[in-house]
């Protein structure tokens, strides 16, 4: 799944390209897929939460910590 901040970045490019453009059909069709973007991106956490670093210390299996 991608990220909500690479959509909104998608989304805010394409509604450059539209507004560059002199080509008013393609203008449209940039717009509609910008809306279709961000409206993916809005149900998304603003951060993307990827999986988390496993805990340095290892247990020895009797409750200790190796290493000390």
């Amino acid at each position: 799944m991608l990220g909500k901040t690479y959509l909104t970045k998608q989304a805010s490019l394409l509604l450059e390209f539209a507004r560059t453009t002199s080509d008013s059909e393609l203008s449209a069709k940039l717009i509609s897929k910008a809306a279709d973007l961000k409206s993916q991106a809005d149900p998304l956490p603003d951060k993307d939460q990827g999986p988390k670093a496993p805990d340095v210390a290892l247990d020895d299996g009797f409750g200790r910590s190796r290493g000390s």
